[in-house]
């Protein structure tokens, strides 16, 4: 195998993914599967970790740099919050070192805002990568995702960030509620999407109604399964957006996230007349984590 430099960890609560970065930066071997946090005890991470490592076939000798909810209480171990007022180029220094590793394991903390109370955990490592390349960044940036967050950044500095449950509410509405008859697992029905966008900008409080329309629109019309799921995705989205308005109107947004999520983001914020631009998330949580390692390895850039 080519030179391994360290291995970079993301660690959801559902998901894990580990890559080996050579020192050029480059990804040298990967791995993924379905062993997060929920799925495991503290004393478990170890094993999980070196399992996927041996696949990999990276030595005992190279270092892991890690993120995201591993480091939460219920993780491997907790890595405590960092204020919001941590300049990003700083983000390792908040560190924890795993214990019960066969290997040096980092840690990486996430960010805390106290007034008004939020957290995050996973995507200050995306937000640290963003801000490599754009170390004077001022604006907007939003993270969609299970929990969306919307961040105002000076200068490269975070100022405050908000988030929004609405990819976790659209998971539960669409899995577990009445709508589930109703709801399709692929397609895309744009106009139903922009419509429901428009309605929920326009007129927020009328959201709780329209979602059981979209179960009656099914039984009585015969709406598909796509018009479903899309217009209960543009409901929730543009709810999301008339209650960060006054962080996004007038701006032009950087969203970081899958390609899925930024297309149905961007094309909300369209809606309202917005210009949105998107990056990989993936590719940013890379560059957060080689900079996390650069300072912790004492490695040159």
């Amino acid at each position: 195998m080519t030179q391994v430099d360290f291995v970079a960890v993301d660690w959801g609560t559902s998901s894990f993914r580990a890559w080996a970065m050579g020192r050029d930066g480059s990804v040298v071997a990967r791995q993924s599967s379905d062993q997060g946090m929920g799925k495991l005890a503290p004393l478990d991470f170890a094993s999980a970790l070196e399992a996927a490592l041996t696949r990999m076939g990276v030595a005992l000798s190279v270092p892991v740099v890690a993120c995201g909810m591993v480091g939460a209480a219920q993780g491997w171990v907790e890595a405590p919050y960092l204020s919001i007022e941590t300049p990003a180029a700083w983000f390792g220094q908040g560190a924890v070192k795993a214990p019960h590793a066969k290997r040096d394991v980092f840690i990486l903390p996430g960010l805390k805002q106290t007034g008004p109370a939020n957290v995050m955990r996973g995507e200050e490592t995306q937000i640290a990568g963003f801000l490599q390349k754009q170390p004077e960044f001022s604006g907007v940036l939003c993270l969609p995702g299970t929990h969306a967050k919307w961040v105002q950044v000076d200068r490269g500095r975070i100022q405050q960030f908000r988030t929004a449950m609405t990819g976790e509410v659209f998971g539960l509405i669409a899995g577990h509620s009445v709508l589930r008859h109703s709801m399709g697992q692929g397609g895309w029905d744009a106009t139903a999407f922009e419509a429901a966008v428009h309605a929920a900008l326009e007129t927020p409080e009328i959201v709780s109604t329209e979602l059981f329309e979209i179960r009656a629109d099914g039984l009585l019309t015969g709406a598909d399964a796509c018009k479903a799921r899309s217009r209960l995705s543009g409901l929730l989205i543009g709810s999301e957006l008339a209650a960060t308005r006054d962080l996004w109107d007038g701006q032009s947004i950087q969203l970081i996230g899958a390609p899925e999520l930024t297309r149905n983001y961007a094309q909300a914020l369209s809606c309202a007349g917005a210009m949105a631009k998107g990056y990989d998330a993936t590719e940013l949580t890379l560059a957060g984590l080689r900079a996390a390692a650069i300072h912790l390895l004492r490695e040159p850039a």
